[in-house]
């Protein structure tokens, strides 16, 4: 009976143990088996989108060098075919309505805005030459541009002397320069800048109109001609042209 009693304790506790036994054998392995893959998981995500972003990056790095190059390319080719039919490549050489010699010299660095007219004009002269220092002074408000010179040429050389011009100029921007010579000084500065002009028949006073090209010129600081704005152009729209030639000005 004593045996029997010992046999059947060992046989209710062996099949315990070997249940626990068992159970962790199994338990752990399989507990940590999804950690395990998740980790490796995470590595190997994380990996590619390292690879991903260096190859983008570098992608990106070579697009932007060929697309420089060739935006550099452009640009050089602009410069050269507006070497070679660029208005304004003479000298000149006017008084101003002070009295003073002025030649093309005198403007190199500044960027100028330039009218061919004559003192005489009974309405579009003085129109465009209001527009034009409205223009002058909305550019001189913006602190990101350098100064611009308004230049005004008579086609009238005859009647608009110094003293006729020094009377005319004031009556628009502060800074606007008269400039008037000889008939072939005048005659040579308008060709320069294919500027047509020609004086209508004399009335019964002896006054007379003078037909003549009706543009305001942008000069760089090169000195050459870059851009014209017609009677169509509101101020608004010659400001911003210019702000944005300024900004993108590539020296010649």
């Amino acid at each position: 009976i004593g045996f029997l009693l010992r046999l059947q304790r060992t046989g209710q506790t062996q099949p315990c143990l070997s249940g626990q036994l068992s159970q962790r054998s199994l338990t752990r392995p399989f507990s940590r088996a999804p950690h395990s893959a998740a980790s490796q998981a995470r590595l190997k995500l994380r990996t590619r989108l390292a690879v991903t972003l260096l190859f983008g990056g570098g992608l990106l790095g070579v697009w932007w060098y060929v697309d420089s190059e060739k935006q550099q390319r452009l640009r050089q080719q602009r410069v050269e075919q507006l070497r070679k039919v660029a208005l304004g490549q003479g000298a000149f050489s006017l008084l101003d309505h002070t009295g003073r010699r002025r030649t093309k010299q005198d403007f190199l660095g500044s960027w100028v805005l330039m009218y061919f007219g004559f003192t005489h004009c009974p309405d579009i002269c003085p129109e465009e030459l209001d527009k034009l220092s409205a223009v002058v002074s909305a550019l001189d408000r913006d602190p990101s541009l350098p100064p611009v010179q308004p230049v005004f040429v008579t086609v009238d050389p005859e009647r608009d002397d110094v003293a006729a011009l020094a009377r005319y100029v004031k009556d628009f921007h502060p800074r606007l320069i008269g400039l008037t010579g000889t008939p072939e000084e005048v005659k040579h500065a308008g060709r320069d800048y294919r500027v047509y002009a020609s004086a209508g028949p004399k009335d019964e006073d002896g006054d007379y109109i003078v037909d003549h090209t009706i543009l305001i010129y942008l000069l760089s600081p090169d000195g050459l001609f870059l851009d014209y704005y017609n009677r169509l152009k509101s101020q608004e729209q010659i400001v911003e042209s210019i702000r944005n030639h300024v900004h993108n000005y590539v020296s010649l």
